[in-house]
């Protein structure tokens, strides 16, 4: 691994963690997008819209910024649109059955030794494992 390859996570890894401790210091909420979201469109009882708005375009703009000065990411979509579209709507509807995501439970709520947060993000893992396990040996879809 170069050190420039080894760079770029390590930073991504520090920005992500370090906006998630501040938001919960300066809001006293968690930084879970899916939630963020949610709050954003009007869709939960306890959200700042207005916040969650502002933190969805810091993002959108934090990912356009990157694109623009670091480097372009080259974009394939390889599956079907119908496909993306169930997979999206398969993954909303788990993260408001798993009461949140897994930049929620996974950065958010392990960092706060939550216990169901530990769970989510083993069930998480062990899901996408068995998922390539599958997908990749017992069915051999390649990448």
């Amino acid at each position: 691994m170069t050190e420039i390859s080894f760079l770029w996570p390590l930073t991504g890894g520090l920005l992500i963690g370090l906006s998630a401790g501040l938001y919960l210091l300066m809001n006293g909420r968690i930084a879970g997008i899916s939630g963020i979201a949610a709050a954003a469109a009007g869709l939960t009882h306890d959200g700042d819209s207005k916040l969650g708005l502002g933190f969805l375009a810091g993002v959108i703009a934090g990912a356009w910024l990157a694109a623009a000065f670091i480097r372009r990411p080259e974009i394939v979509i390889t599956s079907s649109p119908a496909l993306l579209i169930a997979a999206g709507l398969i993954v909303g509807y788990g993260t408001r059955l798993g009461s949140g995501c897994t930049s929620g439970h996974g950065v958010c709520g392990l960092a706060r030794l939550s216990r169901r947060s530990l769970a989510a993000t083993a069930i998480f893992m062990a899901v996408a494992g068995i998922t390539v396990f599958v997908t990749h040996h017992l069915i051999g879809v390649q990448p």
